[in-house]
This record gives C-alpha cells, structure tokens and sequence, in this order.
C-alpha cells in the first residue's frame, strides 16, 4: 500500500517538475497541492512546490517558497533534498532585501555537511550564490547553462557523436529534466556533419572573441597612428564579420532549446511510473549536472586581457588626439622670381586661430620686381604653425578657420573639397574672377594639426588638379617638417 502510494506521489512530482521545466509553474503548485491535500505531506512533493514557487523569480513567491520549506523541515528536519533546497533560495537572497534568510542559508549548509557531506545537494547549494540560476525566465543563464552542459559533454567524450549519444540517455533516464532535454538536443545538433566550427565557439568562444578583438584593435590602432587616411569602417566592418559565426551558433542553440520544450510537454502527458533513475526522487550519478559558476576564472582573465586591449587603444586614441606635427616656416625673400612684400601688418588670415595655439607665421605677397604691393601679384602665401590638435576638417570645408569666400573680390566660378593639403590634413580650393583685372584666380586653404595656411595664385589653367598641385607646392616650398 505504502509503495502504491509512493509511487503515486513520485509520479505527481514528476509531473509538477514537468510543469515548472515547460514554463507553467502556476499549474505546477495546484497539482502539487492537490496532491499534498488528498495524500499528505511528503518531502519531494514539498519541495516541488517551493521549487515551482522560486520558479516565478519574484519576492511574493519566495517568500511563499520559504514558507514550504519550514513547513518541511518542521516535519522532516533531516531532509537532504529540502535542506538543499531551502539552502539554496537562501544563497540566492539579497543579504539587504531578506537579512534573515540570508543568514540562515550557513545554518542549513552546516547541517547539510554533516547529513550528507559528499552529496550533490550539498554541491549544489554550496554553490548556489556563485552559480547562474536555470530560471527559464532568465534567457541568458538558460543560454549559458546550455553552452556550459554542452561544451563540457563534447570536452569530456571521445567524439561528438559518443557526446550526443551520452546525453540522450541521460535525457531519457529522465524524462522530466528541461536541462537534460535541452543538453541532448544541443548535442545532438551539434554533434551533426559539418558543425566542427560551431563546436570550436562553443568550447573556445572566449579565446575567438579575444582574437577578434585584437583584430580590431589593431586596425583601430593603425588607423590612429599611421593610416589616418583609411575610414573607422573598416575596423567596424572587420568586427561584424568575425561576429557572424557567433549568429549561427545561436541559432543552433535557440533551435535546440525549443525542440527540448517541445520535448517536455509530450513528456509531461506521459505516465512514467517506475522511473529507474527516480523522476522525483534521487537521480543517480551522472545524471546530477554540476552547478554552472557565474563567471570562471577563464572569464576573468580574458575579462582582464580585454580591458587592458581597450585601454592601449584608449591610450594610443588620447596620445594621437594630442599628437600633432612639427613644422619650420621658411619666409622666403623671393620667390620663382617674384619679389615679396611682408602683408602681417596689413593682413591677418589667423585672426580666429587662439594665440595660445600659435608657434609662427608669416603673410607675404609676390608680385614683380619693379610691381607695388598691391598690384596685380601672382601669389599671395600665407601660413602657420603650432599646435592644433584638435583640428577637424569642419573648420576648412566648412569654411571655419580660414575665409574661404571672396566677396567683394570676385566671381567664384568654382569650389570644391581638395583632400589633403601640403603634408596631410584637409585642403579646399576655388576659382574665381578677380573683379579688379577680370583675371582668372584660384584659392586654397588647408589645415592639419601642426599648420594652417592660404595660397591665392593666378590660375588660367581651370584644370582643378592643376589647381591642387600648385596649392601643395607652394606650401610645401613654405613649410619644412622640423627635425626631431
């Protein structure tokens, strides 16, 4: 009679953990209640309540939880499955939100040790505080409990095909386990023909993503320091494409994960009486999957060597944004035959440059020999040095630093974004007709983070390239890089 009765209770705990795995905790408590009142009290049904109770992730029903386990206890004070189980809500609790559950959880672990000292609900709720919790309301610790089972079935068997196969009969000697469902499912998706490289991100994800990441900083780096010319775009580009393995592999597990739910609800249809590995009693040893921990030590140095990768692109981005070139200003006298006239007095193209910025500059005009100074010259020069590293090409195409129009001058035929000036930068040019002579003119302004400067020349060639190369020649006749 007494065994009938057994029998009849592991079964309706079977069924409640069914429930609590499919997602329905609420339907869980009544059938464990409905049980409770038509047979009585019993360990494993109790527990199967609190447990369907702590299944809701929610302060209301933990405290509700707790109160089946006193209730319990009062009883049975040497159960080892309520012990763990009251033991665990405990760890679980925040020491501000529930100080007097929270220190109640050592008291049980105590106790515990001394009932059972080698049993895997000790394990399991030693563990309880640091592990990740398999609430099915929580996606990323079902995700991560998934990929530890998974990684760790497939390190531990000869071949992935022994893993698959090893974990489907787990999962049949317990029908009513979700994480046994969902480990077999995994594996045996996994394990198929052509999945090697997900099984690598599986088992080796941390050391992929830290290899991506270098990756990316390197290109990031390069970029900041001597590839200034090539786009951010890049670095991100290269970071989207290592991802993309990673979106496979998730759809490989999500897929698993919804085939082992599916899995247990036929599960919980099924009578399963005579369970050899006890659906609602004490599995036998390797069906008992160890606790998944919070972060591994392996998380933690990776962590660690990917902070220190963003640090030396932090420190190389602030260097650079500092850094800035070193230039000498030659002034010359004369210049392809032409004679020059100092304009510094009379002209100041720099008036929006911040002194505290400036090294040197210099304004000259040159026109002929035997010209005045405000005659018809062929070229106006005008250039600085100093420090302007925070210069951006806003302020040259944008027309921020430099006049970059001629009102009252001329007729602007023309205008358009050069690239760069001299030695880098950004440099803009534009034609126009001189007002006064109905001469063709051109101007270009440029700026890097170590000069700025303007060249107005006669340009009767409307060629744009010959526009830019005079431009560039004519500053770089007036700036020579400093030696270090």
């Amino acid at each position: 009679m007494n065994d009938n009765k057994n029998n009849v209770r592991d079964d309706v705990r079977g069924r409640v953990d069914a429930l609590v795995a499919a997602g329905r905790p609420a339907e869980a408590r009544a059938a464990a209640r409905t049980a409770l009142d038509a047979d009585g009290p019993g360990a494993g049904l109790l527990l199967a309540l609190a447990r369907a109770h702590m299944a809701e992730d929610d302060d209301d029903h933990d405290d509700a939880a707790e109160r089946v386990f006193r209730e319990g206890l009062d009883t049975l004070p040497d159960d080892i499955g309520l012990l763990a189980g009251y033991a665990e809500l405990c760890a679980r609790t925040d020491a501000l939100d529930r100080p007097g559950r929270h220190a109640r959880g050592p008291v049980l672990l105590a106790r515990l040790r001394e009932l059972a000292p080698h049993s895997p609900e000790l394990l399991r709720a030693e563990t309880a505080g640091s592990s990740v919790s398999t609430n099915t309301k929580n996606s990323v610790s079902v995700r991560r409990v998934q990929s530890f089972d998974a990684a760790r079935a497939f390190a531990g068997a000869p071949t992935p095909q022994a893993a698959a196969a090893q974990a489907a009969q787990w999962a049949a000697a317990a029908p009513h386990d979700l994480r046994l469902a969902v480990l077999a499912e995994t594996a045996t998706t996994l394990a198929a023909t052509g999945r090697t490289w997900a099984r690598l991100l599986l088992r080796r994800g941390l050391e992929y993503r830290f290899a991506a990441g270098v990756v990316v900083a390197v290109l990031i780096i390069l970029r900041i320091t001597v590839l200034p010319a090539v786009p951010y775009g890049v670095a991100t580009g290269a970071g989207l494409l290592l991802g993309l393995p990673f979106l496979g592999l998730r759809k490989h597990l999500r897929a698993a994960r919804e085939r082992a739910a599916e899995r247990m609800t036929t599960a919980d249809t099924e009578a399963v009486p005579g369970d050899e590995a006890g659906v609602g009693g004490d599995r036998l040893g390797p069906l008992e999957l160890p606790p998944v921990p919070r972060v591994t030590r392996r998380e933690y140095a990776f962590a660690g060597a990917g902070l220190a990768l963003l640090l030396a692109i932090g420190v190389t981005a602030y260097a650079s944004s500092l850094a800035y070139p070193r230039y000498d200003i030659v002034a010359h006298d004369t210049f392809r035959g032409l004679k020059g006239f100092d304009l510094r007095e009379e002209f100041d193209p720099f008036g929006a440059v911040p002194d505290g910025e400036l090294k040197e500059s210099t304004a000259r005009v040159y026109a002929a020999e035997d010209a005045a100074a405000d005659a018809a010259a062929e070229y106006l020069v005008a250039v600085t040095t100093g420090d302007f590293h925070e210069m951006r090409e806003s302020y040259v195409y944008d027309g921020g630093i430099l006049p970059t129009e001629t009102e009252g001058i001329g007729i602007v035929d023309d205008t358009w974004r050069a690239g760069a000036g001299p030695y880098g930068g950004w440099m803009r040019c534009l034609r126009y007709t001189e007002l006064a002579t109905g001469m063709p003119r051109a101007m270009c302004v440029w700026a890097d983070k170590g000069s700025v400067g303007m060249v107005l020349f006669t340009a009767e060639d409307n060629n744009r390239d010959a526009v830019e190369k005079t431009a560039r020649t004519v500053g770089a006749e007036f700036l020579r890089p400093a030696a270090d």
